[in-house]
């Protein structure tokens, strides 16, 4: 078995293997996340070695095209990049709400489901549908959620239109987005 020192130290060989840079702090800058699954069955290993792994990184060396998985978010964030912590965070935070989802959980707009950079990623991936009710702009819906995420009370209407914007946008584009995603 390996021990936690040793986990670093092979995560540090494998992405220098496949970088083109010679050191460590260079190396990181050459790669980003192109794809994350989920193990439910925590069946994978991580290239360091460690065990049980339930979120599997794809990252991609920008440079040459060499790509490491599964790699566990805790060695991502060994790469000291905020904006890897960032997606790393809002991956797990879109598995977890698309499981509310499918155990058919009440969704409200609250911290336990959503969050700013949450709200914000869901508009970039395309998550907020263009229709009649947002004058066919997905950034309005996004406003409004973003909105009413930092109130801290909210009117009837209010909830709501959060409440059909989460079942009319958000829980069909996770369903279709993340269900492949999910080794069972």
């Amino acid at each position: 078995m390996i021990d936690r020192s040793n986990y670093f130290q092979t995560l540090i060989k494998d992405v220098m293997d496949n970088s083109e840079s010679e050191y460590w702090e260079d190396a990181v800058t050459e790669w980003e996340i192109v794809d994350v699954k989920e193990d439910e069955r925590l069946e994978e290993s991580c290239i360091c070695g460690k065990e049980h792994l339930r979120y599997l990184f794809t990252i991609k060396n920008q440079l040459n095209g060499n790509e490491l998985y599964p790699i566990g978010s805790s060695c991502i964030k060994k790469f000291e990049r905020d904006d890897l912590k960032h997606l790393v965070d809002v991956r797990e935070q879109l598995f977890k709400l698309l499981h509310a989802v499918e155990d058919n959980q009440y969704l409200q707009l609250s911290s336990e489901f959503f969050s700013r950079k949450l709200l914000r990623y869901l508009l970039d991936i395309g998550a907020f549908e263009p229709n009649q009710w947002n004058n066919y702009n997905p950034e309005n819906d996004y406003r409004f959620m973003l909105d009413m995420f930092n109130k801290r009370t909210r009117t009837d209407k209010q909830n709501k239109k959060a409440t059909a914007i989460i079942l009319g946008s958000i829980k069909p584009f996770l369903q279709m987005e993340l269900a492949g995603k999910i080794k069972k």
